[in-house]
C-alpha cells in the first residue's frame, strides 16, 4: 500500500494531489476546496480542491495526445492492462471499503461484498470481451471495424461511486479510448485510491486523466468541451437533461444511466415467504440508494396481509446504524441533502393516506446524529401517490394491489422510469411472458445471481445506451464500414 493510499484511508487528503493528469498528480489551479463529509458523524473528514475549467483543458490536451498511441496498441496489451487493474483492486481491497464506508456511510459488511468486488467485477469482465471480440468482421467485400470513439469524460455519482467508475473506465480501456474522469464531489476519496491502482498497473500516462469539482462546474464544462467526444454520465434525471443539452452543440454521443421506480410484481402462484424477504432486503441494499431498486411491490390483493406482515417483520430486523461496525446492515444516507429529500417523501406518503406499515420520520431510536432513516414500509399504495412515480433514494417501499396480472403489468409500466425490474412466479413462462411486457432495461425473475455482462440501463427517461460486458464495450466504439476491403 502506498502512503497516498493510507493518507487518503486517514481522510487527509494531501492538496498537491488534487488532480491526475498526464501521469502525474498535481494541484488544483484555484484555491476552492470541496468538503468531504462523513454522513455518519457529520463531520468533515476532508478537504479536495476544486478544478477549475483551465485544470480540464489540461487533462483533455492530456487525453487527446495520448489517444493515436493507446488507440493502436495491440488487444492483448489492453486486456494485459485490465487484468493487472482487477488485481490490484482485489488486493487493497479493503482501503478502498473501509473509505467507501467512511465517505459515503456504506455499511463496511456491504463495502466489503458488494461495492468493491463487484467494481471488480466489471474491470473482470471488459477483459474478458477482449479475449474474444471482433473488431473487424466481413459482410462479403465489405469490412465492419469497430474502433475507439475518443476521449471519453465520464461522470459518476456517489451513492455506488467505485463500482461506476470501474463500469465506465474499464470498457473505455477495453474499446482503445482515453478518458477524463470526475468522480462525485460528494464521494470523491475513492478516486483517488481507484486512479493510483490504474498509475501503478502502468496505465499509460494521459490515459487515465482525474478531474475533481462539481457538476454544475466541471461536468457542464466537459460535456461541452470540443476537445471530448463522448459523455458517459450516471446521476440524476436533472443533471443527465442538462449535461445532454450541454453536449449537443458539438454533437457527441451521450449514454446516461439515470433514474428509476423498478417495479417487483408477485404473481398468484410466487412464494411469498421467501420472495418478500429477498424484495425488502433488493429495496433497501445500500441503504435505498441505488437507482434499479425494487422500490414497488406489487401483489396480488388477496395476498396484502401477508406480504405487510412478513415485509414488518423483515424491516424490524434490521440493523441500522454505525457503518464501521460489521453487524451494521444499513448505514446512513449518504449526503444531507438527500437526507432530507427522503424525510420529504416519507412525509408526503403519510399525507397522501399510505398505511405506514413500519418505519416513518426522524431517525432511528438513539440516533440523534448522522444522516440516517428509519426503513419504512407503505402499503395500500396508489399508483397515483407521488411515492408510486417519483425516485425517493433511500430505504422505503411502497406495496400496491393489484386485482388481474394485466392491471398489475399496467402498474408496472405507469411510470416515467425503465430501468430495472423484477418479477416472483413459479410458473416460469408466465413469469417470462410477464417479464417480456415490463418496458425495463433488466428484468430479474425470483432473484436471480447477478451477472456482470447483462446490459444494464434505461428506457423512458431512465437514460440512453447500455452498460456492462460487451454492450459496455460496444457504447465507446464507433463503427466504419471499408467497402472493396477484401
Amino acid at each position: 500500500m502506498t502512503s497516498g493510499m493510507n493518507s487518503v484511508a486517514a481522510g487527509d487528503v494531501n492538496p498537491g494531489r488534487a488532480l491526475y493528469i498526464d501521469g502525474a498528480w498535481g494541484p488544483a489551479s484555484s484555491p476552492v476546496s470541496l468538503p468531504v463529509v462523513d454522513p455518519a458523524s457529520e463531520a468533515v473528514i476532508a478537504e479536495l480542491a476544486a478544478a477549475t475549467a483551465a485544470d480540464l483543458d489540461r487533462a483533455v490536451v492530456a487525453a487527446r495526445a495520448a489517444l493515436p498511441a493507446f488507440s493502436a496498441t495491440p488487444v492483448s496489451d489492453r486486456r494485459a492492462l485490465l487484468e493487472r487493474i482487477h488485481a490490484l483492486i482485489l488486493e487493497r481491497a479493503e482501503p478502498l471499503a473501509q473509505v467507501l464506508s467512511r465517505e459515503m456511510g456504506a455499511a463496511i459488511s456491504h463495502a466489503r461484498a458488494a461495492h468493491v468486488p463487484l467494481a471488480a467485477a466489471h474491470v473482470r469482465a471488459a477483459a474478458d470481451v477482449l479475449a474474444t471480440y471482433p473488431f473487424l468482421t466481413m459482410r462479403g467485400t465489405t469490412a465492419i471495424v469497430r474502433e475507439p470513439i475518443g476521449v471519453c469524460g465520464l461522470i459518476t455519482p456517489w451513492n455506488w461511486p467505485l463500482y461506476q467508475i470501474t463500469a465506465k473506465v474499464a470498457p473505455a480501456l477495453a474499446a482503445g479510448c482515453t478518458v477524463v474522469l470526475k468522480p462525485s464531489e460528494l464521494s470523491p476519496l475513492n478516486a483517488l485510491l481507484f486512479t493510483e491502482i490504474m498509475h501503478d498497473a502502468g496505465t499509460p500516462p494521459g490515459v487515465l486523466n482525474l478531474v475533481n469539482g462539481t457538476g454544475p462546474e466541471i461536468g457542464a464544462a466537459m460535456a461541452a468541451h470540443p476537445g471530448i467526444d463522448m459523455i458517459s454520465i450516471t446521476g440524476s434525471n436533472r443533471a443527465g437533461v442538462l449535461v445532454a443539452q450541454a453536449a449537443a452543440v458539438t454533437v457527441k454521443r451521450v449514454t446516461q444511466e439515470l433514474g428509476g421506480k423498478s417495479p417487483n410484481v408477485f404473481l398468484p402462484d410466487a412464494d411469498v415467504p421467501r420472495a418478500v424477504p429477498l424484495g425488502v432486503m433488493a429495496a433497501f441494499r445500500n441503504a435505498g440508494q441505488s437507482c434499479s431498486a425494487p422500490t414497488r411491490m406489487i401483489v396480488p390483493r388477496a395476498r396484502m396481509a401477508e406480504v405487510e406482515a412478513i415485509a414488518r417483520a423483515t424491516a424490524g430486523a434490521i440493523i441500522v446504524g454505525d457503518p464501521s461496525d460489521g453487524k451494521t446492515v444499513l448505514g446512513p444516507i449518504a449526503n444531507r441533502a438527500q437526507f432530507e429529500r427522503v424525510q420529504a417523501m416519507i412525509a408526503v406518503g403519510i399525507a397522501e393516506g399510505a398505511t405506514l406499515v413500519c418505519g416513518g420520520l426522524g431517525r432511528p431510536e438513539g440516533r440523534t446524529r448522522g444522516f440516517y432513516v428509519r426503513p419504512t414500509i407503505f402499503s395500500g399504495v396508489t399508483r397515483t401517490m407521488r411515492v408510486a412515480q417519483e425516485e425517493i433514494f433511500g430505504p422505503v417501499l411502497c406495496i400496491m394491489p393489484y386485482d388481474d396480472i394485466d392491471e398489475a403489468v399496467d402498474i408496472a409500466n405507469d411510470t416515467v422510469f425503465g430501468l430495472g425490474g423484477h418479477v416472483q412466479g413459479d410458473d416460469i413462462e408466465r413469469a417470462r411472458d410477464v417479464a417480456r411486457r415490463i418496458r425495463t432495461g433488466q428484468v430479474h425473475l425470483n432473484h436471480p445471481a447477478w451477472d456482470p455482462h447483462a446490459p444494464f440501463g434505461g428506457y423512458k427517461r431512465s437514460g440512453n445506451g447500455r452498460e456492462y460486458g460487451v454492450f459496455g464495450v460496444e457504447e465507446y466504439l464507433e463503427t466504419k464500414a471499408i467497402l472493396g476491403y477484401a
